[in-house]
């Protein structure tokens, strides 16, 4: 495989995406709208990362603009997308036109090219609560939290009988449970590219991606990366913004862990037709990396906001079983969080970052999807 087209590669993934296939010899070619909320108003925001790039400007779902950035490339790796749980509650059309739309675009002109593999990038957002386990360790895959225990501040999921929960790493055999609107388009993209590729015998990979970070995040986009809108805050002398208690559990990846993820998925032969977990392997409590960042960027007296209140489609813990990504992919994480957030302070120091949190707070405050 030569030549490989990277959709939404002036994105904060994707650029690193490039940076890596271009250091192990492949070709690239970039397809991005730059979407002004992400990139900013500037005519060169989110520009490609070197000349040698070739970039073509343009929205997924033109089928001209699609076909002429497939012209003579043998891979696909499909990031292209709108991100963010809470703006997919009320911009509907637009999560939907982008992600589904954009992606039946892409997969309607590989029809009849020689595309060997295609990868798309999935979310960790398709499982809804993660994994969890009863007091007697059986599996509970489909757990859900009650929206009145929620609002009487009970934030953990229990059982049907009112038995405590304990949340274990989630692996690919835990059933999908959609919780928002970005979640459903992000399965309808993996499902859309897998059921292609079984149809037309091209190569086909999804990656769950979990909670990505490292330097080059979108600092001034509130729908972005959770640790994005920490740095954004700090930066600004304001609290992180932490819904609920601040106890929930996620799993932070590194952009570069990430960017090799998506390599090996195009090379990994045994990878085709696989859906596959990339994540550290780790939880960390919400509060813990607010602390954590706030320390490395020299801020240790500015705590966090706890603010005791749930947004609509947001789940309490999920983080990654990795051991399939490892099995198919050869996959290892090597920059781990706390050995990263120095890394990260630095870069947010060297950029701007205007502070929008409390924006997007009032906007989900004002369509009722806070309580």
């Amino acid at each position: 495989m030569d030549k490989v087209l990277v959709t939404g590669g002036c994105g904060f993934i994707g650029r690193h995406v490039s940076r890596e296939l271009q250091e192990h010899g492949y070709h690239v070619r970039v397809l991005d709208s730059l979407v002004e909320q992400v990139h900013g108003a500037a005519e060169d925001g989110g520009a490609p990362i070197s000349d040698e790039v070739e970039f073509i400007r343009g929205d997924m779902r033109d089928a001209d603009t699609v076909a002429r950035a497939l012209d003579g490339v043998d891979g696909v790796l499909h990031l292209a997308a709108e991100v963010g749980v809470g703006q997919s509650m009320y911009e509907i059309a637009r999560y939907v036109g982008a992600n589904d739309l954009g992606t039946a675009v892409l997969l309607e002109q590989m029809i009849q090219r020689p595309i060997k593999r295609v990868v798309v990038a999935s979310s960790m957002s398709v499982y809804g609560e993660g994994l969890y386990v009863r007091p007697d360790g059986s599996r509970v895959g489909n757990a859900r939290r009650q929206p009145s225990r929620v609002k009487a501040l009970l934030w953990d999921p229990v059982d049907a009988d009112g038995s405590p929960l304990r949340p274990v790493p989630t692996d690919e055999e835990k059933p999908v449970d959609l919780a928002s609107i970005y979640a459903l388009t992000k399965y309808a993209q993996e499902r859309q590219v897998l059921i292609f590729g079984e149809a037309y015998g091209v190569e086909a990979v999804a990656l769950r991606l979990f909670n990505v970070f490292g330097p080059g995040q979108a600092l001034s986009n509130p729908y972005t990366g959770v640790l994005a809108n920490f740095a954004a805050r700090l930066a600004n002398d304001q609290p992180p913004m932490i819904f609920e208690d601040g106890n929930q559990q996620r799993d932070f990846v590194h952009v570069r862990d990430v960017a090799r993820a998506f390599r090996l998925a195009l090379e990994q032969p045994r990878a085709s037709g696989h859906v596959i977990n990339i994540g550290s392997g780790k939880a960390y409590s919400i509060t813990e990396v607010a602390t954590r960042l706030a320390k490395a960027m020299g801020k240790p007296a500015i705590a966090p906001d706890i603010l005791h209140k749930a947004r609509s489609g947001d789940i309490r813990n999920c983080f990654a079983d990795i051991a399939k990504a490892r099995d198919l992919l050869g996959f290892e994480p090597q920059h781990r969080l706390e050995h990263s957030l120095a890394e990260l302070a630095d870069w947010v120091r060297s950029t701007s970052a205007v502070d929008r949190g409390a924006e997007m707070r009032r906007q989900l405050e004002e369509r009722g999807l806070v309580s």
